[in-house]
């Protein structure tokens, strides 16, 4: 197979990322012809990833009568179509649910060293493709295709519903040129030639509009049937419901205004760049989700967002994952482990709930960066509705991305690729920790990044045993605190239990933008994991918070995140400041302390004077000469 717009030129037998393009996106941007040279080598990548599926599947499928889906069919009428379209079978091998498809059924096979595999299911999948390539170039075959739960999907041009209630796994799928004849159990289905024409047994494949006016090529697929669009196993189709389709074009119009105002040179890239959109279930407010994949060029899957500048930053934040994870299918940013013993290493990511491993932790800083250049447009938009917003989100992320770039940027697993990048991107980050922020914004976003800091300390960090036992018996017998206590590294062990770490964000962003709404009532369920604690403290009663966290843990309620909560409760009082300090840092240190006391002695201190108690605990001196 040859992409459709090969010459014969003489090339290297590996892609490279040319010099100009390769500094734009070590800063984090990035112009089209990037992205040219990224889909070039993911081009490339998915034709060997389908010559390796077809060698592997092939063999383990060849004569198996229970299987009448052929990938030797399916291959050779791509090849077929390829001839008179060449374009449109670059059109369905890049889309993002091919890719997903290809990889994992190669990881499937790899682990099934017995070939006892659902063939029909996973590697049936190119029979789908070969036959939408086929039907939108106008090309006469006949194919057996997968149907599951009633559907079958042709990727790109839409999905049949058959009218049988328990239809076989696959189908015969017959092409005259214009229109398709879909055999189903309990009758046929037709349809085509105009393939956007919905039907009761018919769901065309819907494309958004980016912007007003329907620029040519300026359109996103809205991704509902392609069965790998989640980046995982296969899923049925969910067909929107015209109004949540409008809803999604109306939302997407104002992102790309927004874009195209504050970011011009990378929207252009992103025009070329991204190709689909999975809306998934719509999640609380200040809480989207999102998330893309390496092997999916492209592709996003997306709750719908509350407006055009939430979409705008998560298309942002996707869209570096996206090409981050092209770059690194060109040339790897890190080396592997020497010595591995199986477990990563592990860090605090301040974007998310558990501890990341390196790989993913540059991921995140990369695609945080590019949230945070984003923010730092848009709050200077004159156009921009919620300003003081878009000056917390700046302040939140760009110490966010700082504090990381400090902690991994000097990693001896950095390749000279990986050394370059996060230079980069440190440098930009310095320019932008001098630009002022106003005072209740910054002063918001540092202490929901404190926040989310100290609570995962909380949850994910095990001080040594021996020293917590030390702690113990030096409190009861009322002597100084152990230095130990400063100087002991504590374990990292990861609490699946730990979640909402961002809840004073989230909260954060209701006051800002909603001063007196729903958020300030815990029992109204506005923010998920906000309890009465948290809001008082974002509404600025820190003495109520304060004494109700008191009052529950002498009362014995030993809930994780109480500590850390306190550290936040008297961080303005003069008389604790240094006690904040150590509870915002060291929460786990309290907590560990505290649980032995109750559970040991069915002792339960002042809170605050046990954790001042262990933040005055010495430094331990180190003799020299």
């Amino acid at each position: 197979m040859r992409r459709a717009d090969s010459t014969p030129v003489e090339r290297s037998a590996f892609h490279s990322i040319s010099e100009h393009g390769l500094r734009g996106l070590l800063r984090g941007g990035g112009d089209s012809e990037v992205i040219e040279e990224l889909l070039s080598a993911e081009h490339s990548r998915r034709l060997l990833l389908l010559r390796a599926l077809l060698d592997r599947g092939g063999a383990r499928t060849r004569g198996r009568e229970d299987i009448p889906l052929s990938l030797h069919a399916a291959w050779k009428l791509l090849e077929r179509v390829q001839e008179v379209a060449p374009d449109v079978v670059d059109r369905v091998l890049m889309s993002p649910g091919t890719g997903t498809w290809v990889s994992s059924s190669l990881r499937r096979l790899k682990r099934d060293a017995d070939g006892d595999v659902h063939a029909g299911a996973a590697l049936g999948h190119l029979s789908s493709l070969a036959a939408a390539a086929a039907a939108a170039a106008g090309v006469a075959f006949t194919l057996w295709v997968p149907a599951r739960e009633r559907f079958v999907v042709l990727p790109g041009l839409g999905c049949a519903i058959l009218p049988a209630r328990h239809p076989a796994a696959a189908v015969r799928v017959t092409g005259d040129g214009a229109r398709l004849r879909i055999a189903g159990a309990d009758g046929d289905v037709i349809v085509g030639p105009r393939w956007e024409s919905r039907t009761p047994n018919w769901s065309p494949t819907r494309v958004l509009a980016l912007g007003p006016g329907g620029v040519a090529g300026a359109a996103l697929t809205l991704e509902e049937h392609d069965p790998f669009r989640s980046f995982a196993s296969a899923v049925a189709p969910r067909t929107l419901s015209h109004q949540e389709a409008e809803a999604w074009q109306r939302v997407l119009r104002q992102a790309w205004d927004v874009l195209s105002r504050c970011e011009p040179a990378e929207t252009s890239a992103m025009r070329r760049g991204l190709l689909s959109i999975a809306p998934v279930p719509r999640g609380e407010r200040f809480r989207p989700y999102s998330s893309s994949s390496a092997e999916a060029f492209g592709g996003v899957n997306a709750s719908l967002p509350d407006d055009g500048p939430e979409l705008a930053a998560t298309l942002v934040h996707e869209f570096q994952h996206i090409k981050l994870g092209a770059l690194m299918h060109v040339e790897p940013l890190l080396r592997r482990p020497n010595g591995s013993t199986g477990r990563p290493e592990l860090f605090h990511a301040p974007w998310r709930d558990d501890p990341r491993p390196l790989e993913g932790l540059i991921q995140g800083v990369y695609a945080f960066f590019g949230v945070t250049r984003f923010w730092h447009a848009h709050r200077r938009d004159p156009d921009a509705a919620q300003g003081s917003l878009a000056h917390f989100e700046f302040a939140l992320w760009r110490d966010a991305v700082s504090a990381t770039l400090d902690t991994v940027r000097g990693h001896d697993r950095l390749s000279s690729l990986g050394h370059r990048l996060l230079g980069s991107l440190t440098r930009i980050c310095a320019e932008w920790l001098t630009e002022a922020v106003p005072y209740e914004e910054l002063r918001l976003a540092r202490e929901a990044a404190d926040s989310h800091r100290a609570r995962w300390r909380e949850h994910h960090l095990r001080p040594a045993p021996d020293v917590v036992d030390l702690a113990v018996r030096a409190w009861r017998r009322r002597e100084a605190c152990p230095p130990s206590v400063r100087v002991t590294p504590s374990s990292l062990r990861p609490d699946a239990e730990a979640s909402y770490l961002d809840t004073a964000a989230v909260l954060a962003r209701h006051r800002l933008t909603d001063p007196d709404g729903p958020w300030r009532d815990p029992e109204a369920g506005a923010v998920r994991g906000a309890e009465t604690v948290d809001v008082l403290l974002t509404a600025g009663d820190r003495l109520a918070a304060r004494r109700m966290l008191t009052d529950r843990l002498v009362a014995g309620d030993l809930r994780v995140g109480s500590w850390s909560l306190l550290g936040r409760a008297v961080a303005t009082d003069p008389e604790h400041k240094a006690t904040s300090r150590f509870l915002l840092h060291s929460p786990h240190w309290a907590r560990a302390v505290w649980n032995t006391l109750v559970a040991q002695h069915e002792e339960r201190p002042d809170p605050l004077a046990l954790a001042a108690w262990l933040g005055r605990a010495p430094a331990m001196r180190l003799r020299t000469g």
